[in-house]
């Protein structure tokens, strides 16, 4: 299953306004270009794609594993003059490093044992298109420098071989890491790094956008009764506000396949509490919720600004997990059922700063 959605998403309510899923094909989409999602944060990331589709420009995109990367790049690509042209993926963290050249950049016969054939490289494949790096942030320092001359030069020679290939290519890149972190480690080339932040676009990791979670849960679920011939007709409110208070690490990724184990071992009829794995069962969020009841700062006569308060609320909450940790971020945020790289950026937001 995709970790976010295809090209037809489905409505949240079913036909009759309630949590059914009657119907026999995906209504109408809400989100853009077949990335589901109607929070702020999600519109934000729309109307950057209808802004910079057509640019050329070279695009970085970060997030969680999880998040989607992968389907914005092609919603780009989809919104650009390229559309008609190739759109070639490649998970640069996926292929061991010894074969990820030979992917991007192809090589001639004899290149290397094995090589009795001439290969065609993804860069080439995608002349006149668009190629999207996943993860680049596990490529190797030695690929970096030729991926680097690609963005410089549109050139680049196969492996083995000495005859230069001219390609005219957009590039997008993703990657679930910090790469300025990356690049203070010696892990990622610097000169790499400012040439694909161009135009960075964020992907809001799905706690950070609660509201999106009913919209995705009804779309999965109906496309699960379409290609996993089950019959689940929805799912209660109180599973679904466990839905909403789960952290989910894994993204909309975890989601899907979350609801794809519950529909399958279902089969039929609406989805329950009682259905809900354990770790979803367990409080947290319910002990959550009563934590933040018992911090919120009372509303004076000339009010409060609601923006402010919660911003200082996660401050605090994040001040206190690296303070426990003795600000060990990996520590501090498993503490917060966060990922790294996001409490990483909340911390640079925040101007976070260990007390001397």
């Amino acid at each position: 299953m995709q970790n976010m959605a295809t090209s037809q998403p489905a409505s949240p309510q079913g036909a009759d306004g309630g949590n059914g899923l009657s119907g026999e094909e995906l209504p109408d989409p809400i989100g853009f270009q077949g990335v589901v999602g109607k929070s702020r944060a999600m519109r934000e990331v729309f109307h950057l794609i209808e802004r910079v589709a057509d640019s050329d420009s070279t695009l970085l995109i970060n997030g969680e594993t999880g998040t989607g990367k992968g389907l914005v790049a092609k919603a780009i690509h989809s919104c650009s003059y390229r559309k008609e042209k190739p759109f070639v993926a490649i998970n640069c963290g996926a292929i061991p490093e010894n074969l990820l050249e030979s992917e991007l950049f192809g090589h001639v016969k004899g290149a290397f044992t094995g090589a009795t054939a001439a290969k065609v490289g993804k860069f080439e494949v995608a002349n006149g298109g668009t190629i999207f790096l996943d993860e680049i942030g596990d490529m190797s320092p030695d690929l970096q420098v030729k991926v680097l001359k690609v963005l410089e030069e549109r050139e680049f020679e196969p492996v083995g071989g000495c005859k230069t290939i001219k390609v005219d290519v957009r590039i997008i890149a993703a990657t679930h890491r910090d790469l300025e972190e990356e690049v203070q480690k010696g892990n990622f080339r610097e000169d790499l790094f400012y040439r694909l932040y161009v135009i960075p676009i964020r992907l809001p990791a799905l706690m950070e956008r609660p509201v999106d979670i009913p919209l995705l849960t009804h779309y999965f679920l109906q496309k699960l009764n379409q290609d996993k011939r089950t019959r689940i007709t929805g799912i209660s409110a109180g599973a679904m506000e466990l839905l909403m208070q789960h952290a989910w690490p894994g993204n909309v990724r975890e989601l899907a396949n979350m609801l794809e184990r519950l529909a399958v071992l279902k089969g039929e009829g609406e989805i329950q509490v009682g259905d809900l794995p354990a770790k979803l069962k367990s409080g947290d969020g319910e002990q959550l919720a009563q934590r933040i009841l018992m911090t919120e700062p009372e509303i004076c006569p000339e009010g409060i600004c609601l923006n402010t308060a919660v911003s200082e609320f996660e401050k605090n909450l994040i001040y206190q997990s690296l303070e426990k940790t003795d600000w060990v971020k990996n520590k501090a945020a498993k503490l917060l059922h966060v990922k790294r790289t996001t409490l990483v950026e909340k911390i640079k937001r925040y101007d976070l700063q260990k007390c001397a």
